[in-house]
């Protein structure tokens, strides 16, 4: 019987299988870096150990390092996670030579679907369709091709070529990325299916060679070949796809004598199946087959590695769930991570469990006052409806996000609802495709109005809550001015907002049709014609936060003055997120063209090239390989060619 285990691993997967332990009465032990010290998991631990360093090779990727603080905390098993060391069949090896209970695959499985290229040759061999291509003699024709990393997942080291003369650029940058994620770079090359959908299946194996096939998942739509939504079971299939993805999952689980959970991935293209990979871990997406099966799925990962038997058959899915993935990230600045401390983080919903009846489920690895930092990867949280069909569980989920308080990093949030309501998605015409080619779309301008509404309120309540704090002076009136003909100014972004004080209360007439009814505390009621709508207003440093009827809003106070210390040069190429400089390709003094690399930054595991915007010389180069940079940080300067 497992007494103690210890999650190689951090942030929201952590908290995951701490809760199901604490169900079942095991005791729990986290590992941290430095960074993580006062993260949310490290607290959920009974006893936690620290990885000195930051960076992933540092902490999290050291296997020794991992095992010595089991042995430390008296624990007795290992729990791997997904990412990082999960997927590691040495590692898996360290730990039962140690003596300790591996809670996954046999490392014998995972070697043999570790490699995607030894994977593909072992399902081949079964009989399984795969998708394959010989780079000796490639003709144009058989382009686009994707490059894909042989060692780990998540779309690091995925790159998609479009032309014979892209490849061997593409093929250098995809070796870079997964040597930088999974610490090797061995990268592979397949045919290009833009609008195929991808969908996987979960199995379970005991180690008495019973395997349960846990119905399938649909996740076709990725940014950069990773997931953002995933639901079960897969819409709209035919019978006869779902049936051979269903026998093609099996054979590929007994074909290695797996133990344990583990998911296979396949490309669907109308009832056409093609093997992509086996991933022998837990899924990030394994809450919504959790939902549809009412599985505890790392209940099932510890009895297992117990010893026990599956009884029966697989529960059947009953109902529809839908999960989507918050990242601290910009969809709008092609996707660029996020840093900064979490100021609000309020998802409702039950946390790490499946809901008993429908509702909502939130798996978060943050929450207020968590700080998201450069060095791991940009998910805060996934959010799990779970509905009788596919269109209630939709709308659950759209709900859940509008009425969510999620500040201080900018997410995806807005893209999220833009797709759950998106008529090709909800009628479940989906493909790996529809992202980029609803993109457009789904990043539409924000409602003006609503955003107008949300600085009138972010104004009134500043206001009020200022007055109220007053030391000195605490009498006078919120806005009053001794040049009464002239209103108070308060300027968020674009938006400069007018209001004054008038008969003992804050009035404005600077958005037509919209007017003040009350404004106490953190409290702002606005009347927009006959409806009311009542505002949350939260004031932080340089910052206003606005909670209403439309969904969060965060707003940025411009200063009335501005230091000149803040203004930086004409030409000045700045960090667009904190990262470390992994190369700098140029040299002060330089010529360089328009849209030349100058610097390539590393952020949450991705590579962000920064380029020359103009055709212009070097004029200043301020940093170096390996140094690490804050946002708004000045990298070069490029001085226009005359």
């Amino acid at each position: 019987m497992i007494s103690r285990v210890l999650v190689a691993n951090r942030g929201e997967i952590a908290r995951r299988v701490f809760r199901t332990c604490r169900d079942l009465g095991i005791g729990t032990v986290a590992v941290h870096s430095d960074a993580d010290a006062n993260a949310p998991f490290v607290r959920d631990a009974d006893v936690a150990v620290r990885l000195p360093g930051n960076a992933p090779g540092d902490t999290y990727l050291r296997g020794d390092l991992i095992i010595e603080a089991a042995r430390a905390a008296g624990a007795d098993a290992i729990h791997p996670g997904y990412g990082f060391l999960s997927e590691n069949a040495d590692f898996a090896r360290q730990v039962e030579a140690a003596g300790l209970t591996w809670i996954g695959p046999t490392p014998e499985s995972i070697e043999a679907m570790g490699s995607k290229i030894r994977a593909k040759q072992i399902m081949g061999d079964a009989g399984v369709p795969i998708l394959e291509v010989d780079l000796d003699g490639i003709s144009p024709d058989e382009f686009p091709l994707l490059v894909k990393a042989s060692a780990g997942g998540g779309g690091r080291g995925m790159r998609v070529v479009e032309s014979l003369d892209q490849l061997d650029g593409e093929l250098a940058k995809a070796k870079a990325e997964a040597q930088s994620a999974f610490g090797d770079g061995t990268v592979f090359v397949e045919p290009y299916l833009p609008t195929a959908r991808h969908v996987e299946v979960q199995v379970l194996a005991d180690t008495h060679g019973r395997v349960w096939v846990v119905g399938d998942r649909d996740c076709s739509i990725q940014r950069r070949h990773q997931k953002v939504v995933e639901e079960a079971p897969a819409p709209d299939l035919s019978d006869k796809a779902r049936t051979t993805l269903h026998i093609a999952a099996r054979a590929a689980a007994e074909a290695v004598g797996y133990r344990g959970a583990g998911t296979v991935e396949f490309l669907v293209d109308g009832d056409r199946v093609y093997f992509l990979e086996m991933n022998t871990r837990l899924q990030v997406e394994h809450p919504v087959t959790e939902c549809v099966t009412g599985l505890d799925l790392v209940a099932w990962q510890l009895s297992i590695a117990e010893g026990a038997a599956l009884q029966g058959n697989a529960p059947e899915p009953s109902g529809h769930a839908v999960e989507v993935r918050l990242y601290a990230e910009d969809p709008a600045d092609d996707w660029a991570p996020q840093t900064g401390t979490v100021r609000a983080f309020d998802v409702e919903g039950v946390a790490f469990e499946n809901p008993r009846a429908y509702g909502v489920r939130v798996d978060s690895g943050v929450e207020s006052g968590s700080e998201v930092g450069i060095h791991y990867d940009a998910m805060l949280a996934k959010i799990i409806a779970y509905g009788p069909d596919r269109r209630a569980a939709l709308r659950m989920l759209d709900g859940a996000l509008r009425n969510a308080r999620v500040h201080g990093v900018r997410t995806n949030a807005a893209l999220l609802r833009a797709i759950l309501t998106d008529e090709e998605f909800t009628a479940a015409r989906v493909h790996t495709a529809l992202l980029n080619e609803r993109l457009g779309a789904w990043m539409a301008p924000a409602d003006d109005r609503a955003e107008r509404k949300a600085a009138l309120a972010a104004a009134i309540g500043e206001a009020t809550q200022t007055a109220a704090a007053a030391r000195v002076l605490s009498r006078m009136p919120a806005a009053w001015r001794n040049v009464p003909s002239q209103p108070r100014v308060r300027r968020y972004g674009d938006h400069e907002v007018a209001y004054e004080q008038r008969g003992g209360r804050l009035v404005s007439s600077w958005l037509d049709g919209v007017s003040v009814v009350d404004a106490h505390g953190d409290t702002v009621v606005l009347a927009d014609g006959a409806v009311r709508e009542t505002y949350r207003v939260t004031m932080g440093e340089g910052v206003v936060d606005v909670d209403g009827p439309h969904g969060p809003v965060s707003l940025e106070v411009v200063p009335t003055f501005v230091d000149p210390a803040d203004v930086v040069a004409e030409g000045s190429l700045l960090a667009p997120m904190p990262a470390a400089v992994t190369d700098v390709a140029v040299e002060a003094g330089q010529k360089v063209a328009k849209g030349d690399t100058v610097v390539v930054l590393e952020a949450m595991k991705m590579q962000h090239t920064i380029t020359a915007p103009t055709d212009g010389v070097v004029g200043e180069l301020a940093v170096s390989a390996r140094q690490q940079v804050e946002a708004g940080a000045v990298l070069a300067v490029i001085e226009e060619a005359e």
